[in-house]
């Protein structure tokens, strides 16, 4: 018995100092870049600001000085690419991916895996035509959301609000009117989030008709308002009932385009349509508030900043993805964190 018990010892104390000796093995310096789609996206900026703090964060945890650096691809798969060619050169430690294309995502695997660099990709999920090369075959990971759920609680909010207050079927006719505003036409998210706000809607048993065409406004606001400005001066007078956007960007551009035709300005007696968004940024929580967006879809961005510097990390140290994290996989063909959503109709 004393000999096992010495035995135990012994390999407690040699388990010990392995990891003492792992932990010393840490490096100096750690180089970490990020290529982002474009700087000007609302939602994507406040990723950017919680990569950039999470990085300074796990730094001095850590103790070692951590080089993080991002790149504006400007919505130009070219120019990312350009930028992709310099850092293979420069060989730093980690490559993120926020892709400018999502279906251009074999062109960057295989420049960094020629080059020996690992990566990841985040937020704008590669098209399902290149899963299994872009995020399969390389082993990689994807941090992102799961497409169909801000598209779910989209339906679901609009369902609620039915529940709440039929009158905002503005003609009476038992049916919703709606119009579509789709960030891009390849990209999972935009498919997911047009596709389930209706079909969830109408599976809490609200009856949908589409006015027009689905309008690709490619997550900008700009765009956003020149669309419905269009739609709604050929359907005038409420016959519009209900818009969904993709994002709140699109959203806040619908709300600009009714205010122009007297609706949705937040003035009491004022008339209004329902809009919903997704991300909950700061700009639609004021409008939510002063009466013209009527609710969105929570995406946190400060969460998925912060599992970018994490896994990168762990990837740059040649660890397992998730080794000494909280995150867990989610059931994906693929390695994949997915960031959850959450509702927001009232803003105080």
């Amino acid at each position: 018995m004393k000999k096992i018990l010495s035995l135990v010892i012994v390999l407690c104390l040699l388990f010990t100092m392995t990891a003492v000796l792992a932990e010393e093995k840490l490096p100096e310096k750690l180089d970490i870049r990020a290529l982002i789609w474009k700087y000007d996206d609302t939602y994507g900026s406040t990723v950017r600001v919680a990569m950039d703090k999470w990085a300074k964060y796990y730094a001095e945890e850590m103790g070692i000085d951590i080089n993080f650096q991002m790149y504006d691809a400007a919505d130009d798969m070219a120019k990312q690419i350009e930028t992709a060619t310099i850092l293979t050169s420069e060989k730093p430690d980690f490559v993120i991916i926020n892709l400018a294309e999502v279906t251009n995502g074999q062109v960057l695997v295989d420049m960094f895996t020629e080059a020996d660099i690992p990566f990841l990709f985040y937020n704008k999920q590669p098209s399902e035509d290149t899963t299994q090369p872009v995020l399969i075959d390389t082993g990689t990971i994807f941090i992102g959301t799961l497409a169909r759920q801000a598209g779910d609680m989209q339906g679901e909010i609009l369902a609620d609000l039915y529940k709440q207050d039929p009158s905002i079927d503005l003609n009476g006719d038992g049916v919703l009117q709606y119009v579509m505003l789709m960030g891009e036409p390849q990209n999972d998210e935009a498919i997911a989030r047009s596709r389930y706000s209706v079909e969830t809607a109408e599976a809490n048993g609200l009856k949908l008709e589409q006015i027009g065409q689905t309008l690709v406004c490619n997550w900008d606001q700009a765009l956003a308002q020149d669309a419905i400005n269009a739609v709604w001066s050929a359907n005038p007078d409420g016959k519009i009932e209900v818009i969904f956007a993709n994002n709140d960007m699109m959203g806040l551009g619908a709300v600009a385009a009714l205010n122009g035709f007297g609706w949705n300005t937040g003035k009491e007696g004022d008339p209004k349509v329902v809009v919903i968004g997704v991300d909950a940024v700061d700009s639609a929580l004021e409008s939510i508030k002063s009466g013209g967006m009527t609710a969105t879809v929570q995406q946190d961005g400060d969460a998925m900043g912060k599992a970018n510097i994490r896994i990168a990390i762990n990837g740059a140290l040649g660890r397992a993805w998730l080794d000494g994290t909280e995150y867990q996989y989610t059931d994906d063909p693929f390695h994949c964190i997915r960031i959850p959503y959450a509702k927001i109709t009232e803003v105080k």
